[in-house]
């Protein structure tokens, strides 16, 4: 069985009441492929989690950004895996690269978060990709299997672990991998995975690609055979996120 299409729509720190119910209205009323041919997956601000929970179509799910590092409990500001299991919410993006550039996430912390989050029962987009300065020194492939490798390094199942490759130069800048950039770290990481993690969990495993996505974009990135959908930043708010999830056709065609 071929590893099912995966998009993701990060809302980051965006939106308001109004904004989120809008939103949400557009996705419910999208006409979408089936749950056999693609999963989406869409992660709000967590003030808003629990609205966008009670109001997102069932065949869609819900997604926090980041979540402690362990047990909730003295510290302030933070979210547990433990209070999003509660409200229900399945899945959680850890180790994306806003976090790790501006809140100096480390590979290992984030690695750590992985796996805690796996522990209580959530399912994990666990971020990878490297800035436009290790991308033009040749060091991109030494940095992604570094953030894989200390992921790997605290994890033995795989099965609720997608992983999205996000060049960091590529996001919210309108720069975008080209298809043959982006299959070409995907093959690396796929690569990686198969020597050091096993070769089940290397054929199994969904890559996918984040940074600067959009309508126009996103079928000639699908068609690549590595590429297992998308994490989808500004034009996830928009109406075009439905093209996103469209794309995932190109896989069945």
């Amino acid at each position: 069985m071929g590893r099912k299409f995966f998009v993701g729509g990060n809302w980051k720190c965006n939106g308001t009441n109004e904004e989120v119910k809008k939103i949400v209205s557009t996705l419910n009323e999208a006409e979408v492929p089936s749950e056999d041919v693609v999963e989406v997956v869409v992660s709000p601000p967590f003030v808003f989690l629990s609205l966008v929970k009670s109001l997102l179509r069932s065949d869609f799910h819900v997604s926090a950004q980041n979540c402690w590092v362990r047990k909730g409990g003295a510290f302030t500001g933070e979210v547990s895996a433990e209070m999003l299991v509660n409200l229900s919410i399945p899945w959680v993006i850890i180790g994306h690269s806003e976090r790790r550039l501006l809140l100096k996430e480390s590979n290992e912390f984030v690695g750590d978060k992985v796996a805690y989050a796996l522990s209580q029962g959530l399912k994990v987009i666990a971020c990878v990709g490297e800035t436009l300065e290790q991308r033009e020194s040749g060091a991109t492939v030494d940095i992604v299997s570094a953030q894989t490798k200390a992921i790997a390094d605290k994890v033995s199942n795989w099965d609720n672990i997608v992983l999205a490759y996000e060049p960091v130069w590529a996001i919210g800048t309108g720069k975008v991998a080209t298809p043959a950039q982006a299959q070409e770290v995907h093959s690396e990481l796929r690569k990686w995975l198969h020597e050091n993690v096993g070769a089940q969990v290397a054929a199994t495993t969904r890559i996918i690609y984040g940074g600067s996505v959009n309508g126009a974009n996103c079928k000639e990135l699908a068609a690549q055979p590595d590429v297992d959908g998308f994490l989808v930043g500004g034009a996830s708010l928009k109406p075009e996120f439905i093209d996103i999830i469209k794309s995932a056709t190109v896989k069945t065609a």
